[in-house]
C-alpha cells in the first residue's frame, strides 16, 4: 500500500472514530489496531527512501557506463586513426576518417550523456511529487490535530454556553 494512502487511512479512521461520552475531542479507537497501522506505514516509507537510493544509485551506474563507453569509442577512434596515420600512402585519408571517428564517439558520447540525464530528471522528478503529496498529507493532518486542540480548548472557557452538539 502507498504510504500516502496509509496515512489518509489512520486520518479517516481517527475521523469517524466514536467521541468518548461527555467529550468532543476525545474520542475511542482500538489502541492494538492504531499501532499496526503506523508500525505498517513506517515500514513502508524507509521502502519509498530505498527506492529513491535505487534510483540515484542506477542513475550513478548508467552515467559511468555511458562514460566507459564513451571512453572506449573514443579510445578505439584513436587507435584507428593513429593506425590509419601510419600508413603513408593514405595518410590524408586516415587523418580525415579518424576525426570522423572520434567526432562521431563525442557525439555518441553525449547523445548517451543526454539520455542518461533525461532519464535521471524524469525519476527525480517522480520521487519530487511522490515527496510533494506526502508532505501536504501530512501537512493536512497535522492541520486538523491542531484544529481539533484548538476546538477542544475553547470548551472549558465559557460553561455558560449550551454545546453545539
Amino acid at each position: 500500500m502507498d504510504p500516502l494512502d496509509s496515512i489518509d487511512e489512520i486520518i479517516e479512521r481517527v475521523q469517524d472514530a466514536r467521541s468518548v461520552p461527555m467529550s468532543r475531542t476525545n474520542f475511542m479507537y482500538d489502541r492494538g489496531e492504531m499501532i499496526e497501522m503506523l508500525d505498517a506505514l513506517r515500514s513502508e516509507l524507509p521502502s519509498e527512501i530505498r527506492k529513491a537510493a535505487a534510483v540515484l544509485d542506477e542513475r550513478d551506474r548508467i552515467i559511468e557506463a555511458g562514460r566507459r563507453e564513451a571512453d572506449r569509442i573514443v579510445s578505439e577512434g584513436e587507435a584507428e586513426h593513429a593506425r590509419l596515420v601510419s600508413v603513408n600512402e593514405i595518410t590524408v585519408s586516415a587523418e580525415h576518417e579518424g576525426a570522423r571517428i572520434i567526432a562521431e564517439a563525442r557525439t555518441e558520447a553525449q547523445r548517451l550523456r543526454e539520455e542518461v540525464d533525461d532519464y535521471v530528471d524524469t525519476a527525480l522528478a517522480n520521487f519530487e511529487q511522490f515527496l510533494t503529496r506526502a508532505l501536504a498529507s501530512i501537512e493536512r493532518g497535522r492541520d486538523k490535530m491542531h484544529a481539533l486542540r484548538e476546538i477542544g480548548t475553547f470548551q472549558g472557557e465559557d460553561t455558560e454556553r449550551p454545546l453545539p452538539f
